[in-house]
């Protein structure tokens, strides 16, 4: 804020729900002039205008939505000078366009600011290749100055960020990565139906995402969860248009709970309360999967985040970018750290900021799989991956690592006896374990280099050097780990994380659900989302402390004296009735 208001150029890293949009809202209230935001959607410029004029901001947006009538009414707005802030997209601002929509701006311009500026560089998840021309825009405009804000950013793409933009001498300010209200977790793929369904069983009635690797699985998830009577919707670049926004917008005004979409949706999605967001597969980047599992708990509550992925998975991203010519070395190197995330054993908050160069202090995170005690170290682990080596080796380094599981476990199909693998000294030899456990050990073992995965379109498991040591020598890879689900116990109850034992404290859920009700009732009649009204964080805090009165509701989180003027009176009403009804009165 303070290098906008002292027009310094500059660079912010914050994680989604970390604060970015208030960074240039706020000094675009007190700066005089006004504002640009360059944004990368549509849908995600109108969801934060419509916020910004829920709350009495004088802001708009100019793109393709808006019909002839709109544009001349904005473009009227932003000669006249009626606006603090206005929000364009890249594609507006470029070329003869371009040109034509900077001359509207006759009074002074008081920064120009560039969300989501990761899509700017080639070495970022997300490159745009219309981003690359926003360089034109400072030339256009060398004496103001340009902000640049991003969720995620290694230290090459905040280079790459600063030179693309030519920022002049740059604030640079990277907050924390770590996001301590979501919990992480990874599961090994077994049956993905029942996988989702202990994790929605979870969440009933919350808000979801769940991203699939093809538009395919998509719809065929989606129709699956609406047979369950989850009120579900696909959503990928396969719909038209109408259907995408459709989904959408039932999404954001809570007519549907879950979204089941490829990596098209989200960029856009402003909604605060997003409770559980599963990938089912694994996506091909760090970057990829902080960005799209960052969407869950934008409101500072828990949340959870699972992903659920395979060996597989990594070997169709390199089959997919190698046919799309996109196969590069740093590919390579970025579908690696990420299969190293998923098959590694550790605290997965640390795993995650450590990637993006940030120190983790904590010793448990109180958030994670690994933390929570959800998994459970193999005893004799050097035993057990040498047994996996051996057999690896047994079958002449020839098969995959289903049928190299099934012959550890000891399965009798006509698979594994037809070849003859049955009457291999490591036959049966991880017969107490369930063929997904092994898996995963095989996919810990690829992700620590003693296996590893051709590239083929049947893969193969074979040994590479340290793994050969290993079978020779038990002691070449001292402190090896391996880790395991921990196995079902009837009488086992969910763990809670601390975020959530802490949001949920002193909170009358009874009362926070009529209190959700109310909020919808008024998004609806003036046909905004739910959360443009309040976040769950202010409900919740409604619940706990059950003001009676207009005054006593200005002391809550994010009720101002607008929104308390405006909106105060039908939530004091309605804590009212319940606490009437609860004294039976």
């Amino acid at each position: 804020m303070d290098a906008i208001l002292t027009r310094r150029d500059s660079l912010v890293v914050l994680p989604t729900g970390g604060g970015k949009s208030l960074c240039f809202q706020a000094p675009a209230l007190v700066a005089g002039g006004l504002g640009l935001v360059v944004s990368p959607l549509i849908s995600l410029m109108k969801d934060q205008v419509d916020t910004l004029t829920g709350n009495g901001i004088a802001a708009a947006c100019y793109n393709s939505a808006l019909s002839a009538d709109e544009k001349a009414a904005t473009a009227a707005g932003i000669r006249e000078g009626r606006f603090a802030l206005v929000y364009v997209s890249p594609e507006r601002l470029a070329g003869d366009a371009g040109e034509s929509f900077l001359s509207l701006f006759r009074g002074p311009l008081s920064f120009i600011a560039v969300d989501e500026a990761h899509c700017i560089s080639q070495w970022g998840h997300d490159f745009r290749p219309e981003y690359r021309q926003l360089g034109t825009v400072r030339a256009r405009f060398p004496n103001v100055s340009l902000h640049a804000f991003t969720a995620t950013a290694t230290a090459r793409v905040r280079r790459d960020i600063v030179a693309q933009l030519a920022l002049n001498d740059p604030l640079e300010l990277v907050g924390s990565f770590d996001r301590p209200n979501l919990v992480y977790r990874v599961l090994p793929r077994a049956s993905l139906k029942r996988q989702l369904q202990d994790i929605l069983s979870r969440h009933r009635g919350q808000a979801g995402i769940v991203y699939c690797p093809s538009r395919r699985e998509v719809d065929a998830l989606a129709a699956w969860l609406r047979e369950q009577g989850v009120r579900a919707r696909p959503y990928h670049a396969g719909l038209d248009d109408a259907d995408r926004h459709r989904h959408q917008d039932a999404f954001l005004n809570e007519e549907a709970d879950v979204v089941v979409a490829t990596v098209a949706f989200g960029m856009g999605i402003d909604r605060s309360d997003v409770r559980f967001v599963v990938h089912a597969g694994a996506p091909q980047s760090v970057e990829h999967y902080q960005q799209e599992s960052g969407r869950a708990g934008r409101d500072g509550l828990e949340a959870e985040c699972v992903l659920i992925y395979s060996g597989a998975d990594f070997l169709k991203w390199r089959m997919l970018l190698d046919r799309n010519g996109e196969l590069s070395d740093a590919r390579r190197a970025l579908l690696r750290d990420m299969e190293r995330y998923a098959a590694g054993v550790g605290c997965r908050h640390r795993h995650l900021v450590r990637y993006f160069g940030e120190a983790y202090a904590k010793r448990d995170c109180g958030a994670c799989d690994y933390c929570l005690g959800e998994l459970e170290s193999v005893a004799d682990a050097t035993v057990v991956a040498r047994k996996i080596l051996s057999c690896v080796a047994r079958v002449g380094q020839r098969f995959g690592a289903a049928h190299v599981a099934n012959v550890l476990c000891g399965s009798e199909s006509e698979q594994v006896a037809g070849r003859g693998h049955d009457r291999l000294s490591t036959f049966g030899l991880l017969k107490d374990a369930p063929v997904a456990e092994v898996r995963g050990y095989i996919e810990q073992l690829a992700a620590t280099g003693l296996l590893r995965q051709t590239d083929e379109p049947y893969p193969v498991l074979a040994l590479t050097d340290e793994g050969i040591a290993l079978l020779k020598d038990a002691a070449s890879r001292p402190g090896l780990a391996l880790a395991r689900q921990k196995r079902p116990a009837k009488d086992r109850l969910p763990v809670r994380s601390r975020a959530e034992t802490e949001s949920w404290q002193d909170v009358d859920r009874d009362l926070f659900e009529r209190l959700r009700g109310v909020r919808l009732q008024i998004a609806r009649a003036r046909g905004v989302p739910p959360y443009v009204i309040f976040h769950d964080t202010t409900l919740r805090e409604l619940a706990r402390v059950k003001p009676t009165s207009l005054a006593a509701l200005r002391g809550v989180y994010g009720i101002g004296a607008r929104k308390a003027e405006q909106l105060g009176g039908a939530f004091v009403d309605e804590i009212r009735a319940y606490l009437g009804a609860a004294q039976g009165t």
